[in-house]
């Protein structure tokens, strides 16, 4: 069986952030079956630059306003049609042009996995480094530290089985469907297929985040005192992370990552 890969990408008054994802799946080896921009911007230059300028067939657009990031995508996610979903928001692109093939080719030799994600770039401690590990049930309470989530793609039925997006959530709605999916088989691709524009609002916003993730966890698996001191953790890190010293250390733990 052939898999269809469907891209769903939101966007907000950043066009030329846009630009830079349009780019990189343009250019990957592998077509996607479909590309879904979903532009929920207060001015028109998103359509007005998608309406102007040629497009591939397999891209189309819908520009209106939304409530928020989990509505964007489950805007995207309804109008989907392929059997493969990847969400991405505008400024994170590509790794390289083989990312496409690489994840059509997963699905297809691994038919009886749900979804998958891969190694991921994302900016911290003033460098860039290469992160992700294979998803671990067991450390569930985690959250989203060792799977980025523009590094993840799901197969539409488990959208059909777990839901949409929680509109209420504002920042961890990539956490909150994890929790739910977390029992579904899936496959780690052992390289970077994605690369994290930074300054997402779950970094700016990293406490109500971690709040939210919190609330989610305790939701659908119950009271877990590990996740509590896992988030203090965090929070301490994150806040050591920002000061000049933190940054020297981060980047002598992550040497080896830096690209």
């Amino acid at each position: 069986m052939s898999i269809r890969i469907s891209i769903v990408t939101i966007c907000f008054n950043n066009p030329e952030e846009l630009k830079e994802t349009i780019s990189a799946i343009d250019a990957q080896l592998e077509k996607p079956f479909e590309h879904l921009i979903i532009d929920g911007s207060t001015n028109t230059e998103i359509k007005d630059y998608l309406e102007n300028t040629p497009q591939p067939t397999y891209r189309s657009w819908l520009c209106e306003r939304d409530k928020g990031i989990s509505d964007a995508f489950n805007k995207g996610i309804l109008r989907s049609t392929g059997d493969v979903i990847h969400l991405q928001n505008s400024g994170d692109y590509y790794y390289d042009n083989e990312v496409l093939k690489l994840v059509k080719k997963e699905f297809e030799t691994k038919p009886e996995i749900k979804w998958l994600h891969g190694k991921y770039v994302q900016y911290r401690g003033g460098v860039w480094v290469v992160s992700g590990k294979p998803f671990d049930r067991k450390k569930l309470y985690r959250g989203m530290r060792t799977i980025g989530h523009p590094a993840m793609f799901v197969k539409k039925e488990l959208y059909d089985k777990y839901g949409l997006f929680d509109i209420n959530k504002k920042i961890a709605m990539d956490y909150d469907f994890l929790v739910r999916i977390a029992d579904e088989p899936f496959s780690f691709i052992e390289r970077p297929l994605i690369k994290f524009l930074p300054g997402g609002v779950s970094d700016k916003k990293m406490k109500e985040g971690l709040q939210e993730a919190r609330e989610s966890y305790f939701k659908y698996k119950g009271f877990d005192a590990k996740l509590v001191l896992w988030q203090w953790r965090i929070i301490l890190l994150h806040e050591i992370t920002k000061s000049g010293i933190g940054k020297m250390l981060f980047r002598l733990k992550n040497r080896k990552k830096i690209t």
